[in-house]
């Protein structure tokens, strides 16, 4: 038998971002592209694996490739304004055609991909329709840009009922307009338009290349900020969009590559990532305590000290170690705070930490918060080389051990740390290894 736990731990990691997600939703911007590429029928197999998992799709479909070459077969011009095509009655017609047939063969992999997957039995609902309500863009810098529209409402309810009852939306290229007419869309728009109605967790949008690149250099995450800076040098329409959906209020919108196997699985349930990640500026952040942070330290330590569950501090000790605490601030408010000790070993290395004084506010409790500063611990050792955490606790052993540290003995602690065991308190001794990056 294997004794390769990587799967295992990977899942262990994966289970707060699970729940997390579930119940949410999220729209997944798809290209034209990517419905030809090898990859199509594992990206319909994670999507599919997302709905098992209780998150709520709605998928954008593009069909750019698929319209030109249509186009191209029939001999008639194509014309272009910006990144809208100029859609006349012949070329409206061609779209109508081929997006039909993109619709189906996407119904239908969804379909006929599941048999031979790891979602056979699974009982996917398909639903696409008339959601959207479209008017002409009309005329733009004097060109008349015909049947090409955007995006007027949205059967937000409908979609709504269809997610409830764990539906898969598919929002296809094309709306009607109130006096029945049929209008061309561009699919990142209504992409965009879908997860602001919707009020969507995330948007994902799909394209060729995995990773943003700013001056040359691949970057995994970027604020709403920095990404108007880089939208200004780049000519990027996946990035617009992106800022276009966290203008409108999406926290979190990712680009990832349609053309790697796994790709939107490892972003949205790994810390690592593969792709870029644009948030919205938040009210909620995580940073290093400053001196002028033991006040409010102290106001979320006290109760737990009042209690026995922390050990009590004093604030001159506080003072002196306050390069060790990291807070979760909401508007300004610390509401979360915990402390990385490094433990030196025989040599004087920092291999072993202990996370210590974890405290949050009763009011902000249930909001994933610990878990996002203790990513956030995780993530200052593995800067640090350190190879191992320990927690010393009396109440909160569980909440650890689903994070994945296991309960171990007292004398597997550092020597530098099992000197100062306290054995009145009898907490119990938890420690986690972590994978460091090669």
């Amino acid at each position: 038998m294997s004794d390769n736990k990587a799967p295992l731990h990977w899942f262990r990691h994966a289970a707060p971002y699970i729940n997390d997600l579930r119940s949410r939703t999220l729209v997944l911007a798809v290209p034209g592209d990517a419905l030809e590429h090898a990859n199509f029928r594992s990206l319909i197999h994670d999507m599919a694996l997302l709905a098992s998992l209780g998150v709520r799709l709605v998928v954008v479909h593009g069909a750019r490739p698929q319209v030109n070459q249509a186009l191209d077969e029939r001999k008639l011009s194509q014309r272009f304004h910006g990144s809208n095509r100029v859609t006349d009655r012949e070329t409206l017609e061609v779209i109508k055609a081929a997006v039909g047939k993109l619709r189906f063969d996407i119904e239908a992999a969804f379909s006929q991909g599941l048999p031979d997957s790891p979602m056979a039995r699974s009982a996917l609902k398909v639903v696409s329709g008339n959601f959207v309500t479209a008017r002409p863009i009309g005329v733009l810098d004097g060109i008349d840009l015909g049947w090409t529209g955007s995006v007027r409402r949205m059967e937000v309810n409908t979609i709504r009922q269809i997610l409830d009852q764990g539906g898969l939306v598919l929002l296809s290229p094309l709306g009607t307009s109130l006096t029945g007419e049929l209008f061309n869309l561009n699919y990142l728009d209504l992409a965009a338009e879908a997860a602001r109605t919707l009020q969507a967790e995330k948007l994902v949008i799909f394209r060729e290349s995995p990773q943003l690149l700013v001056d040359d250099s691949p970057v995994q995450e970027l604020s709403l900020v920095q990404a108007e800076q880089v939208a200004a040098r780049t000519d990027s329409a996946a990035l617009r969009c992106a800022i276009q959906a966290c203008n409108a209020g999406i926290p979190r919108t990712h680009l990832l590559s349609y053309t790697q196997d796994g790709a939107l699985v490892q972003e949205l349930f790994s810390r690592e990532g593969t792709g870029t990640m644009v948030y919205r500026d938040s009210y909620e952040v995580v940073r290093r305590a400053r001196i002028t942070d033991v006040g409010g330290i102290l106001g979320l330590i006290r109760p737990l000290e009042k209690q026995g569950i922390l050990v009590r501090r004093s604030r001159e000790k506080l003072e002196a170690e306050i390069e060790h605490f990291t807070l979760v601030e909401v508007d300004g408010t610390p509401v979360a705070c915990a402390a990385l000790y490094p433990i030196a070993d025989e040599s004087g290395a920092n291999v072993a930490a202990e996370i210590a004084c974890v405290a949050i506010h009763p009011d902000f409790r249930g909001g994933g918060r610990g878990a996002k500063l203790l990513h956030h611990l995780e993530r200052q050792a593995a800067v640090l080389g350190i190879r191992e955490l320990y927690v010393l606790t009396t109440q909160a052993e569980h909440w650890f051990i689903e994070r994945g540290f296991e309960q171990i003995e007292v004398r597997y602690l550092p020597t530098a740390r099992q000197s100062l065991y306290n054995i009145q308190r009898n907490s119990r001794v938890l420690r986690k290894v972590l994978q460091l990056a090669n």
